[in-house]
Formats: C-alpha cells, structure tokens, sequence
C-alpha cells in the first residue's frame, strides 16, 4: 500500500468496487459500461472500471450468477441494507433502509425508468441476464441522480465489450416448469463497439413448502395463478473518437406477463392477471471533453410503459370485477439532463447539473376509452463542488433544487383538478471522507433529501374511495451517516456505517373521523402527516481464508419508529438480517456455495407480525473447460414456510439446473 492516495482526481472507492472489479474479470470479458455510472468524484476510468459513489456498494455479474439472482431485485438483496417485500399487487420491493421505490428509485445507465404515474417498479420485470453490476447508493449521494432520491437510489450498469468479439450463453431449468434462456455477444473495434442481449424466462408457477396449511384461496402444491414469462432485448451501440471522448444509443425492450396468487387469506383476495406488463426505451449518454479543463456528460430518454390488468370475480378467472374489470396503462417518460464538470480552478472539482423530465399517464378502460390522463414536469438544477482539503482529505458540498408542477389532469366524469399549486424543493448535503490509505476510507456525510408527491398521491381517486389533494407537500429527509469502506491486510473487504434519519411530512392515507376504512361514503385522503425515525448499523465482510476458500456475509441493524403515530407500525422492515456465503473450490473443476438469508420478524399491519425466518440455499458448480460452468442447486433447501407479506407465501424447496458458456 501507499504512504499517501494518489490525487483525488484519480480517486476510486476501490473497496466498494473490489468484488465487481476483481471477480467480473474471470467471468466475463464484457465490463461494466462506465458512462452508465453515477460518481461523485470524476476520474480518468482505466478499462472496465466502474465510476463509483463514494460511499455505494457493487453487486457483480460473477455474484448473480454464483447466487442464481436472475431478477434485480433478488441480486440487491446480497447486500447490508436491501430489504425485499411484496406490496398490495404481490410486485417485489426493494427498500433501502427502510425506504421504498418512490423513495429510493430504480435507475438504468443514471437514467431514471421507475414507473411515470406511482412511481413504483416491479423488480421481478426487471432481470440481470444483460446486466454488469448494480449500484447502489443509501443515504448521502450525488446531485446528478436528480429528484426522489430521499433514501438513496439503485442504478443498473450495462455491459460494454473489451475484445473483438466476446459473449456468453446461458441455459437453465428449475422447480415450476420454469427454464430460461441468455445470449449476450459484443464487440469492440477501437473507434467503436457495439452489445447486443436477449433473455427469456419463464415458469408455470412456483411450489409451495409442504408445511403450508391450505385455505378455500390456496390448497397448497402449486400455489395458485403465479406464472410468470419475461423476455428482454437490448441493443446498444457506442463511438469512441478518441481517449475522453464516448458517445453510446441504448435500447431496450422488456415483454413480461404475469398473474397475481391470491392472498390465502380468503377475504382479502384478489383474482388478476396481467396479459402484458411491457417497457420500451431508448437512451443516449455521452461525454466530451472540452478542452483539458471540462467535461459535458449528456443524457437523452424516451421510455414507454405498457400494461394490462385484468380483475376478475373470482378464482375461474372467467368474469370481470363488474366495477373495475379491465384496467390498461399506456405511460411514457422522456427527459433530458447534462452534467458540466470543471477542474479549473486548483484543488476543486465543480459540476453543475440540469435536467428535465415529463412523464404523462394514460389509463384505458375495457371499452377502450380513456378514463385518466394525467402529465407531469420536473426541473431539477443542481451544483457540486468535491474539495480537495489536503492530500487525504475531500469535502463534497451540494445543493439542490427541483421543481414539479401538474400541465395536465383529466378524469372523466369528474370535475376539473386544480393543478396551480407548484411542487418545489430546495436540498442540501455535505461529506467529509478521510483516505487512511489507497484503499481504505473513513466518512461523515450529513443529506438532506426530499421525494415529491407522484400523480396518484395527488389526483388518484382510487375508484371514488379517496379525494385527490393537489396541495400535497413533498417528503423530507435529514440524514446523518458514518462510515469505513476499505480493503485490510490480507485482502478483506469491509464495509461499515452507523446511520440515523428523520423523514417529516411522510404522505399517509388519512381516515375520515370516526372511521377505519376508505369507501365510497368516507373517502380517504392522502395527507402530510407522518414522521418517522430510522436509526440503524450495517456491516459487510468478504475474506479470502485460503486460495480455495471464500467467506462472506452482511448484516443490517434497522430500527424505525412512527413519531407521528406511535400506535401505527412501520411495516415490511424486519429489525435484523443477516445474509452470509461460502465458496469452496475443490480442485480445478468444482466449487460449492452454501448461502444463507435469515431475517427476524417483521410487522404486515398494525395487529399482525410475520415471523422470522432461515433459508440455506446450496449449489455445486463444475467446469469441465474455462469457459464451460454446469451448475446444479436447490434453494430453501429446508423446505421452510416463510411469507414476506402477509398471505403471500414465499416459494417453498425449488431445485434448479444451469449451463454458461462463455466465448
């Protein structure tokens, strides 16, 4: 190790992105596409690295695949901090410290892809076949994420080729009927390269643990209308003219289709289905230097969100709900943003941000006319300035401001919304990061961060069950956080931090006095009336022992409490969890992976709490050649019965089989 850090210019958080560096090495020869990255600190990437928030973590494409993580979702949940749930639409959520989607949004290349009219995803639409590495950020982060990011935010980083010509393939099966499909080639020639993917996959449905006890919604075995098919394309093509110059045009195009298991709970089921829950996009992201001082970064998109839910009567699936019945989104977002960077002024680096972006909400009935239209535009202007204090000291200031207002709100049959009241937001942060070595890193950082309202907080009525409320307020969060993320002799990775959080005016569903339910006779509101605390520890270790063995594990600390209303729970959020690995490499050919998630209980509602649970998952892999992996597995080898939300059950023993090849 070195007496002292190289500049900061030059400056990489090399232990959060030990694991995705070193390991994607020997996996794959495509690397992670670096302009796709968020830093806060710019620097002169060499080949395959990732740009790197100061204080994010790496999952890598070699963990997804030793972990069998085909879905976003399941892959961040490697990591301190993920939490996965279920929502009332039984999508897969990812939190971050207890934040949700809205909160902490989903990112693709640092363009933002979460939903235009709720701002929520479904992770399991989003798969990892065509992917680098994810990033993600908790707490403190940059300014050129934009808006929303009230408790941090998760970007998926393409692939960009390195070689001539290079690619891999991938086969599999599993409990369910479930088999899938991947094919990923690439190529590089100097001045420019282009990566191409496709991936499919799908399952007839998910088994259940024998220990189930069935319900008039759910016998057990099969659980009930949980098949699923995901297929995706992405095409991207990129211009290098010179050493600082990049210029690349992404698209993609995700087709899934889906049905919802029941609650097992008979009188809270639902009986839907989504014939189609589609996403197109097309991005462009570039840099170029102007001059020795300068560098523009621009970011152009277009997304569509397309789908399609069918709610029946009953389980046949037969007959539609005679009030709700056929329900289609026809959604699209586009925007544009540039960063400005300079390093003109000594022992500074300054970057100004701007972007924009309009999303715009189409709802269609069964008889195809149009019950909903709603659009939206955000402004968001930024600065940044990262100082170099002394050789091992940076301080990075930032300040933001965004801006949201309602150009469009059409609900028919009602009367016209008010759409005058604009929406804006002033945030600021600061972080202080002390280099102990060139690769280790000790931090402070202090966040204040803010989520405007979306359009169903403001104008949804829910089927005449809430009033809209266009005066709504946004979130707001302060932030504090300390922490290490570094490398220790011997090559341990570790990461550390302690944080707190207080989120005021959190929006809440608000009930008429003297009622506990939202109908058509009391309607609901949402309402400015929450404030929670969030206080919490993370801890993350991977370590070497030997050449042929590998240990790791996470654990997260998190402890929230409603201040606003004692009473009421935080729910979806267990208080502990504990993710931990081992690789074991027996000779050349094999490699066995023991991993385990174990979590405490977790509140569903106010009057039920979820137990606790463990999983061990296990796989054996042989290589018969170096580009050659056959893997066999289970996961939930126990067959354990465990729900993440309440009347949703989670898969009980799945075995499952893979082939990858890579060229």
């Amino acid at each position: 190790m070195h007496a002292n850090p190289p500049p900061f210019r030059h400056r990489l958080s090399l232990a959060a992105l030990a694991a995705a560096l070193t390991c994607s090495a020997h996996a794959d020869d495509a690397q992670p596409f670096e302009l796709g990255a968020i830093q806060v600190v710019a620097k002169v990437s060499e080949a395959g690295e990732i740009e790197s928030e100061q204080v994010s973590s790496v999952v890598s494409r070699e963990d997804f695949r030793r972990f069998n993580r085909d879905n976003v979702g399941d892959a961040a949940n490697l990591l301190s901090g993920v939490t996965l749930s279920t929502n009332s639409r039984n999508e897969k959520m990812i939190y971050l410290r207890g934040y949700d989607a809205r909160q902490a949004p989903l990112f693709i290349d640092g363009i933002p892809v979460y939903v235009p009219y709720d701002g929520y995803v479904d992770m399991n639409r989003f798969t990892t076949a065509d992917l680098a590495a994810i990033q993600v950020v908790k707490g403190f982060s940059s300014v050129a994420f934009g808006a929303n990011t009230l408790g941090g935010a998760i970007n998926l980083i393409s692939r960009r080729p390195v070689r001539a010509f290079e690619g891999d393939a991938s086969v599999g099966i599993a409990s369910g009927q479930e088999r899938k499909a991947a094919v990923n080639v690439g190529t590089n020639q100097g001045m420019w390269y282009a990566q191409a993917g496709v991936s499919y996959l799908e399952s007839g449905y998910f088994p259940m643990a024998s220990g189930f006890s069935a319900t008039a919604t759910e016998n057990g075995g099969h659980r009930e209308n949980s098949a699923r098919r995901d297929s995706k394309v992405s095409l991207k093509l990129g211009l290098t003219p010179n050493a600082t110059d990049e210029y690349a045009l992404s698209y993609y195009k995700q087709d899934g289709k889906k049905g919802q298991p029941p609650s097992t709970d008979p009188a809270a089921a639902r009986y839907w289905k989504w014939p189609f829950w589609d996403k197109e996009s097309l991005y462009f992201v570039s840099r170029t230097a102007l001059g020795d001082k300068e560098t523009l970064k621009l970011r152009l998109f277009r997304d569509t969100f397309d789908n399609d839910l069918r709610i029946y009567g009953d389980a046949s699936y037969t007959t539609y709900n005679p009030v709700t019945g056929v329900s289609v989104y026809h959604d699209k977002s586009k925007g544009a943003s540039f960063e400005l960077t300079s390093i003109r002024i000594p022992a500074n680096e300054i970057k100004l941000v701007a972007s924009y972006k309009v999303d715009e909400h189409v709802n269609i009935d069964g008889a195809g006319a149009t019950g909903e239209s709603f659009k939206d535009k955000l402004h968001s202007y930024a600065l940044e300035d990262n100082i170099r204090l002394a050789p091992r000291w940076l301080l990075s200031l930032g300040v933001s401001r965004h801006s949201l207002r309602a150009d469009k709100v059409f609900k028919s049959g009602w009367p016209a919304f008010d759409t005058s009241d604009r929406k804006q937001a002033t945030n600021g942060q600061a972080a202080l990061f002390f280099d102990l070595d060139q690769e280790q890193r000790l931090y402070a950082s202090v966040a204040e961060k803010t989520r405007l309202p979306t359009l169903k907080d403001r104008f949804s009525l829910r089927f005449g069950r809430y009033v809209e409320n266009p005066a709504l307020a946004p979130e707001t969060s302060l932030s504090y956080e300390i922490g290490y993320q570094g490398r220790l002799a011997g090559g341990t990775r570790l990461e550390a931090a302690v944080f707190t959080s207080r989120i005021d005016d959190k929006i809440q569903s608000v009930f008429q006095a003297g009622t506990t339910a939202c109908t058509n006779a009391t309607p609901c509101q949402m309402q400015n009336v929450g404030e929670v605390r969030s206080r919490g520890l993370e801890l993350g270790l991977r370590s070497a022992l030997a050449d042929w063995f590998e240990i790791g594990a996470n654990y997260t600390f998190l402890d929230l409490k409603n201040r606003s209303n004692p009473a009421s729970k935080v729910t979806d959020i267990p208080r502990h969890k504990l993710t931990a690995f081992a690789i074991a490499r027996l000779g050349d050919r094999f490699e066995l992976t023991p991993f385990i998630d174990s979590e405490t209980g977790r509140w569903a509602s106010d009057t039920v709490k979820l137990g606790g649970f463990t999983t061990l998952n296990l796989k054996l892999t042989y290589r018969p050649l170096p580009q050659l992996d056959l893997e066999a597995g289970v996961t939930n080898a126990g067959d354990k019965q465990y729900a993440m939300a309440d009347g949703f059950p989670s898969p009980g023993r799945m075995l499952f089989a893979n082939a990858n090849y890579r060229f």
